[in-house]
């Protein structure tokens, strides 16, 4: 893809790009955004490479991304993104769907033994030996008309991820390109999970260190202020400081000036929002103790930490084997999820978020070591 990247600014040219797309075995994908102050990102452009040319799609224009999301849930259409979570926002948020089958070529590189996590530009370098200019990555991408190099940049970014796709998927076998898949396929599915705004409680740093009447009062006012970020269009900082939930559910203030005096309260809340946390903390504080959250687990001992590391070791050890990343293998969120089920030495089982390859791959390895820990060695026999 040599020439200039070609504008696609109404809903018939989209329409008509959609149905060529819908012929081809892959499309690459990549969105510039903008998200300084607002919850939702908001999007500045939609970048499409078919592997001919680069086309840039502004969504101020459009107005039906029909055709578009029915491109994006295509099972015959590969879609070919790079480290692509924001992205993914970017597209439910426009369209209502998201891509499948997602093939993130930062994932794909890890599965050959590259770096994992590796970015963009360090990629293109390192197979393609080009270096990408990254002057444009924080321009303002919802102002018009672009700049040239805006364009530039923004095209650059699918020609070469065409390029990148074609050198990766190449080396990869049929086994870890199935992975790679089930891997883009797990990130769409937990995007599509909605977070429950009253499960937001869950998250607060040293939860665990509040009773459950305290989580009571915590799971009202992180349900209000998830709720009041997505219809606010705020950061959550901006609605109430994240620093300010545990003091809040702890101490319980009952009025103004005792709000006031809570760890790292912004007097804007107290002045916009300290009678609704006032009210709130009251309702929560009353909740019936039949309908208490039940108490947080703690997090692990020091003394885990050693075995974490011998069970991550079964990772690494297939990762090395397989020439592959080994942060690819059994995430750290993963084995502690594992150990809570039974630390320090219950009846371990396999937790929720160990999912698909590796829950079959390493599942029984995992569980057969743990049991092994807890398993005392056999007496001595006496000897005449």
């Amino acid at each position: 893809m040599t020439s200039a990247p070609h504008w696609i600014r109404d809903d018939a040219a989209l329409a008509a790009l959609c149905e060529r797309c819908q012929t081809l075995p892959f499309i690459a994908l990549d969105t510039e955004f903008m998200r300084v102050d607002t919850f939702y990102p908001k999007a500045g452009l939609i970048q499409i490479g078919d592997g001919e040319k680069a086309y840039l799609v502004d969504p101020l224009c459009i107005g039906d991304w029909t055709p578009f999301a029915a491109l994006l849930e295509d099972p015959a259409v590969v879609k070919v993104l790079h480290a692509c979570s924001e992205d993914l926002e970017v597209l439910l948020r426009l369209t209502g769907s998201l891509p499948q089958p997602l093939y993130d070529t930062q994932l794909a590189a890890a599965y050959l033994g590259l770096a994992h996590s590796m970015g963009y530009s360090r990629l293109v370098a390192e197979v393609l030996k080009i270096d990408i200019p990254k002057d444009e990555t924080r321009s303002d991408w919802l102002q018009r008309p672009l700049t040239p190099l805006q364009e530039r940049y923004a095209a650059a970014d699918v020609t070469y991820l065409v390029d990148v796709y074609h050198y990766l998927n190449a080396r990869l076998d049929d086994q870890r390109r199935t992975w790679l898949l089930e891997d883009g396929a797990e990130l769409v599915a937990n995007l599509r999970r909605i977070s429950d705004p009253w499960e937001a409680y869950r998250d607060v740093k040293l939860a665990w260190r509040l009773s459950r009447q305290q989580l009571a009062v915590l799971r009202v006012l992180c349900h209000w202020r998830e709720v009041s970020a997505r219809e606010r269009d705020q950061p959550r900082n901006h609605v109430l400081r994240e620093r300010s939930l545990w003091p809040l559910a702890r101490f319980q203030p009952t009025d103004k000036q005792a709000l006031a005096r809570i760890d790292d309260m912004h007097p804007r809340t107290v002045r916009q929002d300290g009678d609704t946390l006032l009210a709130l903390i009251a309702e929560g504080a009353a909740t019936p103790a039949d309908q208490w959250p039940e108490l947080q687990a703690e997090p692990l001992p020091h003394e885990a930490s050693s075995l974490l590391k011998t069970l991550r070791a079964i990772g690494e050890r297939d990762a090395e084997a397989l020439g592959m990343a080994p942060e690819l293998m059994l995430r750290k969120k993963v084995l502690e999820a594992l150990l809570l089920t039974g630390w320090p030495d219950g009846d371990y089982q396999l937790p929720a978020n160990l999912r698909g390859w590796r829950r079959e791959r390493f599942g029984q390895a995992l569980l057969d070591h743990l049991q092994a820990q807890r398993t005392p060695p056999a007496p001595l026999e006496d000897t005449p």
